[in-house]
């Protein structure tokens, strides 16, 4: 799944889409993304000058758009009428930094739904290396 396709899932754009491609998907199991971090990114003139870092809240940010792809895709929803709100973040960890140059691996598996609440894990790597773990909570509501 390439960057037009998962903008027809999402209604995230630049700067904001934060998923470069679908690497693997398990309908109503798992899915992996990958974000490619570049040193052209807007954030980065801020976060910081001197050291870039890719912020943490976009890591989590990330991993959220990974849920809402592998709820839409698992359940073929109305993209048009309905959106997915990220509403709930447990046990954030952040083990290493993100910087330019890195390629994020974002890995979200389904836990448990309840009606159109749903529980995931979600963890990031880069290079083989944990960057980031949470459990996410993601709500389907209308728009």
């Amino acid at each position: 799944m390439n960057d037009t396709d998962i903008q027809n899932y999402l209604p995230h754009r630049y700067p904001f889409l934060l998923i470069d491609k679908i690497l693997d998907f398990k309908k109503h199991d798992c899915l992996k993304a990958q974000k490619n971090v570049s040193n052209n990114e807007p954030f980065f003139q801020g976060h910081f000058p001197d050291h870039p870092v890719f912020p943490g809240v976009l890591i989590l940010e990330a991993m959220a758009q990974a849920t809402a792809l592998l709820d839409f895709k698992s359940n073929e929803r109305e993209k048009d009428s309905l959106l997915y709100y990220f509403v709930g973040i447990d046990k954030a960890r952040f083990k290493k930094p993100v910087v330019p140059g890195d390629v994020m691996i974002i890995d979200v598996k389904l836990n448990h739904s309840k009606r159109d609440v749903h529980k995931f894990t979600a963890s990031c790597m880069v290079d083989d290396s944990v960057v980031c773990t949470a459990e996410l909570l993601g709500a389907v509501r209308a728009k």
